[in-house]
Order: C-alpha cells, then sequence, then structure tokens
C-alpha cells in the first residue's frame, strides 16, 4: 500500500489531466452560474430530433432527485477499472457513482447517511411541516467536487425519531473520495453555529442554527479554498434565518460564519435549487428572501437583497436593496427566489454584470462593481426589466445572450448590448410554475442548444412526468425536440421541482423521481 500522501498526490495528478475533458463538478457548470458548456462536440440543432435523438435509460435510485447530477470522467475505481461517473445523491439520505455510459448496471458504489444501529432516518414532510419536498427531505443542494482531491462534498440531514422525548435532528458536511464513497479529512462535520444577535429564535442573545427549521436549499460553492453552505426554510416555518458558513476543504474546520439577519428573522437563501456566485476576485454574490432589512440605517438585517460578500470573512462588502422593499416584503415576492448569473466582462460603463430575477417578476441588471445599494426614491441600478411571471430558479447565458423561463411564462432570450438587455425572441412554448432553469450546450460559438425543462408545478401532483424540451439558442421559436413526441419511447419519470438538465459528452441528464434520466443519439 502507498503512503497516503503518495497515494493523493498520484490522485491529483491523474483528475488533474481530466480537466481538459468535459467535466460537470457544480451546479450550472462554473461558479459564474453561466448554465453553459461550451465543449458539446456531439449534439447539434441538426442531430437532436425525435427521429435521432431520444431516451437512452434511467439511473434508478432509492429516493426522490433534487440535486442536479455531477460528472467527472476517467475515474479509477478500485477494482473496477476506469470509468465515466455520473454522481447521483438522493433524498433518501444516498450518495450513488453509475458509470455515466451505462444506465443499466449496478452502481460502482453507494453510500448512505442512515444509520439503522442507532435509527436514523431523513427527515419527513411531517417533521420539516412542509409538503414540498415529500416524502423524505434528506439530500437537496447539489453537492460540488474538488477535482485536485477527487472529494465529493454533500450535506445531509437526518433525524432520530424517539417515542418518548423530542426527536433530534441534524445537518453534515460529508466529504467523500470519489473513488470509493469513503468519508475522508475527519468527516462527516456537524453543522452547528451561533452568532450574537436579538433575532428570531434568539436565547440569550444568541442565535443558534437551527437543523430542523434551516433548509439548504443552494448548491454547495467551492473557491477561495473554502466550501460555502447556505440556507432558508421550509415553507416558512419559523424562526428562521438566512446562513452562509465557510468551512475548509480538507479540514472541514468552520471558518466563517454569516447570518444574513441577526436582529430580524426570515431572509432565507432560496435560489431555486441553484447556487450562489463567484467572480473571478474571489466575491460571493449571495441573494436572500423576504425578512427584516434595517441596513440602510446601521442595521445587520439584508432581506430581499443581493449581497456582495468577502470570500474569507463572509463579510458584505456592497449590497442591493430595491427602494419597494417593503411592499416586496408585504407580498411574500422574495428577490431572493432565483439564483444569480454573472456575466463575462463587458464594454462600456458597466463591465461586471449580474443578473437577478425575482419572484416580483423583476429582473434586475446589477453592476457588480456598484451594486447601488438601497435608495427610497428609486433603484440605483443598470437595469431593472418586468418579466411576465415570477423568477424561480436562474438565467443561462451564451454567446452575448441570456435565456429565462419565467413561470407561466414562455423561454425569453435577451440580448446583451452596450451593458443592457434587449429582449430579441422566445420559444413557442409557455412553461407553467415553476418556469424553468434553462441549460446550453455549444461548440464554442456555434451549434448552441438551450435545454429546459417542465417539472411538478408548486401545488400539483406528483405523478406528473418531467418533459425535456431543447430549441435551437440562435432563433427559439418550436422545439427542435420534447421527450413528449415520441412519448411511447421517451416519457420522462415522474418530475420533482426546479431540476436542472445537465449536458456532456453527447448525453442529456436530469433529476426525477426515484432516478435520473439520459437521453442521446439514438443507435
Amino acid at each position: 500500500m502507498k503512503p497516503f500522501a503518495s497515494r493523493c498526490a498520484i490522485l491529483a495528478l491523474t483528475l488533474a489531466a481530466t480537466t481538459a475533458a468535459a467535466q460537470v463538478t457544480t451546479s450550472q457548470y462554473d461558479n459564474f452560474r453561466t448554465g453553459a458548456t461550451l465543449h458539446e462536440k456531439t449534439l447539434t440543432p441538426q442531430n437532436v430530433n425525435a427521429r435521432q435523438f431520444g431516451k437512452l435509460g434511467a439511473f434508478k435510485v432509492d429516493g426522490a432527485v433534487y440535486a442536479q447530477p455531477l460528472f467527472v470522467p476517467s475515474v479509477e475505481i478500485p477494482g473496477k477499472g476506469t470509468h465515466d461517473v455520473l454522481f447521483i445523491a438522493t433524498e433518501h439520505d444516498s450518495v450513488y457513482a453509475f458509470d455515466a455510459n451505462r444506465p443499466s448496471d449496478p452502481p460502482l458504489w453507494k453510500v448512505s447517511f442512515l444509520d439503522q444501529t442507532r435509527g436514523t432516518i431523513p427527515l419527513t414532510e411531517d417533521m420539516v411541516q412542509c409538503p414540498f419536498i415529500r416524502p423524505e427531505v434528506g439530500i437537496t443542494s447539489t453537492p460540488v467536487i474538488d477535482l485536485q482531491t477527487g472529494t465529493l462534498y454533500v450535506l445531509a440531514r437526518t433525524a432520530i425519531r424517539h417515542s418518548v422525548g423530542d426527536n433530534e435532528y441534524f445537518q453534515h458536511l460529508h466529504a467523500l473520495a470519489i473513488t470509493t464513497g469513503v468519508e475522508k479529512f475527519g468527516g462527516p462535520k456537524l453543522i452547528t453555529a451561533s452568532v450574537p444577535g436579538r433575532g428570531a429564535g434568539r436565547s440569550n442573545r444568541q442565535v443558534d442554527f437551527d437543523p430542523l427549521h434551516e433548509n439548504p436549499r443552494a448548491a454547495l460553492t467551492l473557491a477561495n479554498n473554502n466550501v460555502y453552505l447556505a440556507w432558508a426554510s421550509s415553507c416558512d416555518v419559523d424562526p428562521y434565518h438566512g446562513w452562509v458558513i465557510a468551512y475548509d476543504p480538507q479540514t472541514l474546520a468552520q471558518k466563517a460564519v454569516l447570518n444574513v439577519n441577526p436582529d430580524g428573522s426570515e431572509a432565507g437563501i432560496w435560489l431555486s435549487d441553484t447556487g450562489p456566485a463567484v467572480d473571478s476576485e474571489g466575491n460571493l454574490y449571495v441573494p436572500t428572501g423576504n425578512g427584516t432589512f434595517d441596513a440602510t440605517s446601521g442595521g445587520r438585517d439584508y432581506g430581499d437583497s443581493v449581497l456582495k460578500l468577502d470570500g474569507s470573512s463572509l463579510a458584505v462588502r456592497d449590497y442591493f436593496t430595491p427602494f419597494d422593499q417593503a411592499d416586496i416584503l408585504a407580498g411574500d415576492s422574495d428577490v431572493g427566489s432565483s439564483g444569480p448569473t454573472l456575466l463575462p466582462e463587458q464594454p462600456g460603463p458597466h463591465r461586471h454584470l449580474l443578473l437577478q430575477p425575482t419572484k416580483h417578476s423583476i429582473l434586475y441588471v446589477l453592476d457588480r462593481d456598484q451594486m447601488g445599494k438601497f435608495h427610497a426614491d428609486g433603484d440605483a441600478i443598470v437595469q431593472r426589466i418586468q418579466m411576465a411571471g415570477a423568477g424561480l430558479g436562474a438565467m443561462a447565458y451564451w454567446n452575448g445572450h441570456a435565456f429565462f423561463a419565467a413561470s407561466d411564462d414562455y423561454l425569453r432570450s435577451y440580448a446583451v448590448k452596450n451593458g443592457k438587455l434587449i429582449p430579441d425572441g422566445s420559444s413557442a412554448t409557455k412553461f407553467v410554475t415553476s418556469g424553468a432553469t434553462p441549460s446550453i450546450s455549444a461548440d464554442g460559438d456555434k451549434n448552441a442548444i438551450v435545454w429546459a425543462l417542465s417539472t411538478k408545478t408548486w401545488n400539483g401532483p406528483d405523478n406528473r412526468p418531467a418533459v425535456l424540451y431543447a430549441y435551437d439558442a440562435t432563433k427559439l421559436g418550436p422545439p427542435i425536440y420534447t421527450s413528449e413526441q415520441n412519448s411511447q419511447r421517451d416519457r420522462a419519470a415522474y418530475a420533482t421541482r426546479f431540476v436542472i438538465p445537465v449536458v456532456v459528452n453527447g448525453r442529456v441528464y436530469f433529476a426525477a423521481r426515484g432516478e435520473v434520466e439520459v437521453y442521446g443519439l439514438l443507435q
């Protein structure tokens, strides 16, 4: 057996060699959250049609899947050879590694965070008093992978039910070897935190992290030698707060904690299961939902805001809060219902733009160098765009165009010109609640396809199949493919919510209830 340090060095070199190949190690492909992969050479607008393209199979798992699948090529699995690996996390608190090209094969490895001897179970919808994730609540946030160390980071929720006395609730950060699923770095790490404050749920002038009421939906983020986690709530069940916590990826030591409203309440970090964004300087961008806002009068509470955080300390470096925040709060119309998208450097006076769709049907275009803060007489920002529906997801960006499908609206394209967004096209298909978070596959600046999913509606039945749509990114209009065009062959499993399609090496993967679907060119 090789010494541990030597084996880690060999693994790092092996994984570094894969970085030129297609890979998906984080939500929406990258920390700018562009939602675009530019290395797709197989799928084109010419061959994605119901004659040549369709469902290839499904990876069967033990629970509903809300987390976006991740993909790493050419992973050497001990005793099983080298595989392109698809990683799947479930609400039954399991993590799977499958050969991404062989959906009918058993998993290469599987890990469960449940412990029968202790009576550890996933949380139930009754425990969290919320039916939005059902019947179990285990792993919801999309994990993240560190290729340099070969580590998959997962945030899992568990409970121990007692017939006498109160139930126990836990959240743990797990660090798993991508080759075996074995825990690394002394994991798992129990999530605990406390900050001084006068806010909801306080005890002795301290606000403690509550593992029952704090519901993580935002994707895990790896940057600045930190793993960032964020929380909101289940169905607004109080008391809860918006939390961001940073951990050391190699020791799992807690490095920084931010409660975005320690003297108030709520302001959860929802993002509709997408991720916080990180710019090239390491700043973290986190939008918040409804809650107390008093930052403009010297307070520490940032409800309904977009925060620019220092990547090391999590201190608020800048922020934007709409002038009508009080009305937004009263209408339960969160600014942070969607995730942020950062654009590459633009010409003109606003070089660094951030796109933020919101639940109150406004798309904010912000200058990351001067966010705008709060002004009661009007927003000091680049642009404010009225959308036709609520924003519940995140935008995608490719080649000077941004794409998004608001709730009960069409998939829309916006041209980015001189630092402004200009509407320039829409799909022929309307997406019901909760709209769609699009994903783009392209070979650089050509052969771009916009992929979008029609998923479970917020109050709809659980037996609604997901529907995969593909559009030519240069013109949208009618879809070039849908999974219902040949439903007998291509129909997907029952849908979960806020699902993001993932495209890699000529395949399209997406989460569903009890499985992950895979589509591609038919043989």
